[in-house]
């Protein structure tokens, strides 16, 4: 039997900002569950949920934030190695003395003080790779709008060559810099166990060997409590809901809609970087009157809305990790359109719970949505049945925290053997 921990959970966000957090504060509530202490290590934010730990908090950290040359220079260094970070981490482990610490994300804000400091004191580190920042330095492989590995082995200068960071050449140098210090001070190889929740993601990490320690992959979970039920009504409607941002595919996808003669009206949900643009196409293509953006949606509306759509679509132009928009329409009993790339066709069967295409393939991605909307309502609830099966067997919350609390206790029994 497996003794009760103290587990340190450490997020540079502690609020609900994205799948991260998601996975962060669904962990944590798992793990209490489950009979084990909790505690949690971030940076401060008027949005936090409030925390005990909180005191111990680093300053909040925006580099997207306008700031002068001298401030920029000054919040670069904390970028790089922060020494806030690795006093308050400090304390919080002395005060607190947790048997293992879980990381999310970590990186560039908390940085991989924390990481030593940890490894100083012989406390086990299990990682979550939410994205690929350990293996590049702009976290998403990708170089102006394109896919690219070429900082995949460790030739992070590539970075800074391309400006990929942001089209940003002081921020591409600073995340040459970042991804530099990582690899001088070993960061990756510091760690007992990385986590990745897709196949891709391990396949990626194992080929830049970065890391001493297994990686193994573990579909991220679902919350506890959730339904895993289809709908027995066929929804009236295209759906996308996510971050409006490029590498989603989300223009792409309005151009594929547009070619598609679809009858159905596409919904957009969601905010980002590109709603404005989105807006330019629609009028572009005189689609106003077929594709509708309802903005920024969350909890029982998004059901709602997720609920009576007739599909959900995510035509990532990047290597998407294991998206919880996915994961939550499948349970939803909602056929599923997604991109070749990354870990999505991990979690779709191509005819059977929805369609995978290749990615920017506009008259591929036009051919899908037209199967879906033309598709007889028997054969769509049928993929839609398969879909929330499917899900129930990969998306289990018990199951998963089960597997991790074994992990866990692998990890500390061998420390405390040798």
């Amino acid at each position: 039997m497996i003794k009760k921990m103290k587990i340190l959970l450490v997020n540079k966000f502690h609020y609900i900002k994205g799948g991260s957090e998601t996975y962060y504060f669904g962990l944590g509530e798992l793990l209490e569950k489950s009979g084990h202490d909790v505690i949690y290590f971030s940076m401060k934010d008027d949005k936090n949920k409030p925390c005990p730990q909180e005191k111990y908090f680093v300053e909040n950290v925006d580099f997207n934030a306008p700031m002068g040359k001298f401030k920029l220079m000054k919040t670069a260094l904390k970028m790089l190695y922060s020494r806030e970070a690795k006093k308050k981490f400090k304390k919080l482990i002395l005060d607190e003395k947790p048997d293992i610490i879980h990381l999310n994300i970590f990186q560039s804000q908390l940085t991989a003080s924390i990481v030593d400091v940890a490894h100083k004191y012989r406390i086990p580190i299990v990682y979550t790779a939410h994205d690929l920042k350990s293996v590049c330095p702009n976290y998403q492989m990708l170089n102006h709008g394109e896919v690219c590995e070429k900082c995949l082995h460790g030739k992070y200068i590539n970075c800074f060559k391309t400006s990929c960071m942001k089209d940003s050449r002081l921020k591409s140098l600073l995340a040459t810099m970042e991804a530099d210090v990582y690899k001088r001070r070993k960061t990756y190889r510091k760690m007992d166990l990385i986590i990745t929740p897709s196949e891709f993601y391990k396949r990626k990490i194992d080929e830049a060997k970065i890391a001493d320690c297994p990686v193994v992959h573990m579909t991220n979970f679902l919350p506890q409590g959730t339904q895993y039920s289809a709908v027995n009504k066929v929804g009236d409607y295209i759906l996308y809901f996510g971050r409006l941002s490029r590498e989603k595919g989300i223009i792409t996808l309005v151009e594929a809609y547009s070619r598609s003669n679809c009858e159905l009206p596409l919904y957009i949900v969601g905010t980002g970087s590109v709603k404005e643009e989105i807006e330019g196409k629609i009028k572009e293509l005189s689609m106003a009157d077929k594709i509708k953006l309802l903005g920024f949606k969350s909890g029982r509306e998004l059901k709602d809305i997720v609920a009576a759509s007739r599909c959900v679509v995510l035509p990532s132009e990047w290597y998407e990790n294991g998206p919880y928009s996915i994961m939550e329409a499948m349970a939803a009993g909602k056929p599923v359109i997604v991109s070749n790339l990354g870990g999505l066709p991990e979690l779709v069967d191509d005819g059977v719970t929805g369609y995978i295409v290749t990615a920017k393939d506009t008259e591929k991605l036009a051919e899908a949505i037209k199967k879906m909307s033309d598709m007889p309502s028997k054969d769509l609830l049928a993929m839609g049945q398969a879909a929330t099966q499917k899900a129930k067997s990969m998306f289990d919350a018990q199951r998963y925290v089960d597997n991790l609390v074994s992990k866990y206790g692998e990890i500390v029994n061998g420390r405390e053997i040798n």
